[in-house]
C-alpha cells in the first residue's frame, strides 16, 4: 500500500520532485552523477550535502585551472571541506594579490577569480556567506576608518562584483567583517596572508521538506488505515472486557 500511494503521489508532483525522487533510489548515497544533480546541467537540484561536498570542490578547482592567470594565484587559493561547508580561501600576498594594497577596491586577478566562481556557484541552491579579515597591522594611526572598516568593506567589494555576474540576491547569507580576529596565523598577525576574503558554500540538509512529506505523508496513510477495531489497544481491551464478564458471571453463580 505504501509503495503504491508514493505512486500515485509523485504522478502529481512537479518534474523536478520526480527526477529528485528518482536519483535518490538509482543511488541513496549521493555519491555518482545522477539525474537532477549534475551542476553544470541543473544546478537547481543539485543539493550539497557533506557526502558531495568534495565533488564541487573539485569542480571548482577544474574551472579555476582554465584561467589564464591561474598558475600565479593557485598558491593564493584554498578550498576546504569543513563543518559549515565549502570554505573557499582567497589571500593576499605582501604587494597584493586580489586587491589594491590598503583598500577595498578589487584588481583584474580578483574579478576575473570572483565572476568565474560566480558563475558555478549560482547554478546551485546553497547559500554563500561572505568574509573579510585583515592582519594585525594598524589601518591608520588616526581616523574612523580601521580594520574593521576595511574588512567589511571587502566582502561587500567581493559580493557586489559576484551578485553582477550571477548571484543570486537571496543566496548570499551574511556578509561578515572580522578584522583580525580569526587570523590564519595566530603566531604571526602580520603575515599577508591573514588578509583574505572567504567564501563558504553552505551545506543543505540531506533530510530535505521533500522527503519530509513523503514521510508525513505515510505517516497519515498509516493512521488512516487503522480502524477503531485494529487499534493496538483495542485486542487488550477486549480482553479486559471478557475477564471481567467471567468474574461477573461466577459471582452470579
Amino acid at each position: 500500500m505504501m509503495s503504491l500511494f508514493i505512486v500515485l503521489w509523485l504522478l502529481n508532483s512537479s518534474k523536478q520532485v520526480q527526477e529528485a525522487v528518482g536519483g535518490y533510489f538509482k543511488d541513496p548515497t549521493g555519491t555518482s552523477k545522477k539525474v537532477g544533480t549534475n551542476m553544470a546541467g541543473a544546478g537547481e537540484n543539485f543539493l550539497l550535502n557533506k557526502d558531495n561536498m568534495p565533488r564541487l570542490k573539485e569542480q571548482l578547482e577544474q574551472k579555476m585551472r582554465q584561467m589564464s592567470d591561474f598558475d600565479k594565484l593557485k598558491s593564493h587559493v584554498e578550498m576546504t571541506v569543513t563543518a559549515e561547508g565549502l570554505r573557499i580561501e582567497l589571500m593576499e600576498s605582501a604587494a597584493g594579490t586580489f586587491f589594491d594594497s590598503g583598500n577595498a577596491t578589487l584588481n583584474r586577478d580578483g574579478k576575473d577569480l570572483l565572476v568565474s566562481l560566480a558563475q558555478e556557484l549560482s547554478k546551485l541552491p546553497n547559500k554563500i556567506s561572505i568574509e573579510g579579515h585583515t592582519d594585525s597591522k594598524p589601518y591608520a594611526a588616526t581616523g574612523n576608518y580601521t580594520n574593521w572598516e576595511l574588512s567589511t568593506d571587502r566582502a561587500n567589494a567581493a559580493r557586489r562584483l559576484m551578485q553582477a555576474n550571477g548571484i543570486g540576491a537571496s543566496q548570499v547569507s551574511q556578509v561578515r567583517g572580522f578584522a583580525d580576529q580569526r587570523l590564519r596565523k595566530a603566531d604571526t598577525p602580520l603575515d599577508p596572508i591573514n588578509r583574505r576574503i572567504s567564501l563558504i558554500v553552505q551545506y543543505i540538509p540531506k533530510n530535505t521538506d521533500e522527503e519530509e512529506d513523503i514521510a508525513s505523508a505515510g505517516e497519515k496513510k498509516t493512521e488512516g488505515n487503522e480502524t477503531e477495531g485494529n487499534k493496538p489497544g483495542d485486542k487488550k481491551n477486549e480482553k479486559k472486557a471478557a475477564r471481567k464478564s467471567a468474574e461477573g458471571e461466577s459471582k452470579k453463580e
